[in-house]
């Protein structure tokens, strides 16, 4: 079903790998420069407690609603299966009632797998949104700390000297500030007419 790629694909922007921004770097890698520090936010969402623990429920809701779905597909196989091969023996306008039936339950699962994507995005959207409402001040607290007279998102940057990024600092006051998150699959709340 198109939801589990569209699952796969959410789950997997969640956790970006931090390996993909590591590269075989120059062995030398400049002086670190003051007042200068990165962060990386995907990191933060892959090796944080509480990121990890979104991923997990996030993969958990997937294969809930994989199992809510799966009914629907195969009701609709078996039925478009038997309309087929015994296409010759039903008389005309059942042949045509069932036909309309068919492509109504097919209409009613595709809009069913359509809110179900949009609630697992939205979901996930909300996750994040509490993440990041949890590391913005510790981000401000170390970047005090830390004398940070710019703060660079480490997308941004190629190669740098990695006594510069913070993000392991603040992995670590959000693995106790915040060590995970509880919730269940969220309605998408229906839009105000404009």
């Amino acid at each position: 079903m198109k939801l589990l790629a569209i699952g796969a694909v959410a789950l997997a922007s969640l956790v970006a790998t931090a390996a993909s921004a590591q590269t075989a770097g120059p062995a030398n890698v400049g002086p670190a420069i003051p007042g200068v520090c990165v962060y990386f936010n995907q990191q933060l969402l892959a090796q944080s407690t509480v990121g990890q623990s979104v991923q997990a429920r996030m993969q958990q809701l997937a294969t809930e609603v994989e199992g809510e779905l799966t009914p629907y597909a195969t009701t609709i196989q078996t039925e478009a299966q038997a309309l087929q091969s015994g296409a010759a023996a039903i008389p005309a306008d059942q042949l045509q009632t069932r036909r309309q039936q068919l492509q109504q339950r097919i209409q009613e699962a595709q809009q069913l797998e359509e809110t179900r994507r949009n609630e697992l995005q939205y979901t996930l959207s909300e996750q994040r949104r509490l993440i990041s409402a949890g590391v913005e001040p510790i981000l401000v607290a170390v970047y005090q700390e830390k004398g940070c007279g710019i703060l660079i998102d480490r997308e941004s940057v190629f190669i740098m000297n990695p006594a510069m990024d913070v993000t392991g600092d603040v992995i670590a006051r959000l693995n106790t500030a915040l060590p995970s998150l509880s919730f269940n699959r969220l309605p998408v709340p229906v839009q105000q007419a404009q």
